[in-house]
């Protein structure tokens, strides 16, 4: 059996919201998605916190979770991830009790240590320039001792919270989230679907420094990558020219809403290097292209779960995206 047939897969929506589009479009996108990606055997459905991005309608990141965790039924809800030093760790504590209150067994907690936004957009949160550079660590221990069972004469307890366990992740796109994941015992996620530069490295970082914990006996990491599966190859790379304008706008300092795909791009050599290296990890194609693909990126990385992120601009080409992964996944 392939290494792809028994390797669990997810997804990674960022809440895309199209030019010209609603954000209400956005979350009925965002639960259609949901839904489909339930039916055909999804882990896992994560979103991720972003601040003052035109293109991005994942904010209020605990929200959106609930409102996709209540309509469906099974697949894994959380976040990846909630920015940790933009909130205290008792108020994420209660946000994430709560969701596993409502929905038990079914939400994940991914935590990251980047803004999510700009430094402007910092100072609108409160947040302090230098927030998560050395106290990151302490942040994380003390959200997970707000989830954990209450210690005798523990004066502050996250209610709801406390008691609930609710799975914590590490994320990152560096060496730092990778070596701390392995000091901590707790799973780690790459963020491959835009820094898949220092991957490979991170990996083997979080592999070679794990240490055990009540959490985890072993190493598990789980990595991001853009996939854009289509029914031929020629139509898959169509389909990728909204990434790929994305991506070049985010350079260029222009809006990130999602534009139509187009059959040629404006750029110049090194904005197309740029652009290229955020997709470095890219798997795009038709069926086969995309089965290859993936049983290659499984091989290099080792990888114990991938979470793909599919960015096209219409809907149905998403969800048929997604079908055509599923169709070579579980085949």
């Amino acid at each position: 059996m392939s290494r792809l047939a028994t390797t669990p897969l997810s997804v990674l929506d960022l809440a895309p919201i199209r030019q010209n589009g609603s954000i209400a479009e956005t979350f009925s996108d965002t639960v259609s998605l949901a839904q489909h990606t339930e039916t055909l055997g999804f882990h896992r459905y994560w979103l991720a916190e972003h601040h003052n991005i035109d293109g991005i309608a994942s904010a209020a990141t605990a929200v959106l979770i609930g409102h996709v965790a209540g309509q469906t039924s099974r697949i894994r809800i959380g976040s990846g991830g909630i920015m940790l030093p933009n909130h205290p760790p008792l108020v994420v504590a209660e946000q994430f009790g709560t969701l596993a209150t409502l929905y038990p067994d079914r939400i994940d907690l991914g935590l990251g240590r980047a803004p999510g936004s700009d430094g402007t957009t910092m100072a609108a949160m409160r947040r302090h320039p230098h927030a998560g550079v050395n106290d990151f660590p302490e942040m994380v221990d003390e959200l997970a001792h707000y989830l954990d069972d209450a210690t005798p004469g523990q004066q502050v307890k996250a209610v709801p919270g406390q008691g609930t366990h609710v799975p914590l992740w590490l994320l990152g796109s560096s060496g730092y989230s990778a070596q701390l994941a392995a000091r901590m015992g707790l799973p780690f996620a790459f963020a491959a679907q835009f820094a898949p530069g220092y991957m490979l490295d991170a990996l083997r970082l979080y592999r070679d420094q794990f240490r055990p914990s009540e959490v985890l006996d072993t190493p598990y990491a789980m990595v991001g990558l853009p996939v854009i599966a289509a029914d031929s190859d020629e139509h898959a790379h169509y389909l990728a020219t909204t990434a790929q304008q994305k991506f070049l706008n985010l350079i260029r300092g222009r809006s990130t809403r999602a534009l139509p795909p187009t059959e040629s791009l404006d750029w110049n050599a090194r904005e197309k290097a740029s652009v290229e290296q955020f997709l470095g990890a890219a798997v795009i194609g038709g069926p086969n292209t995309v089965r290859q693909g993936l049983e290659d990126f499984l091989a290099q990385t080792g990888a114990d779960e991938l979470m793909l992120n599919t960015d096209v601009y219409a809907q149905t080409d998403r969800l048929r995206s997604y079908d055509i992964v599923a169709d070579v996944w579980q085949s």
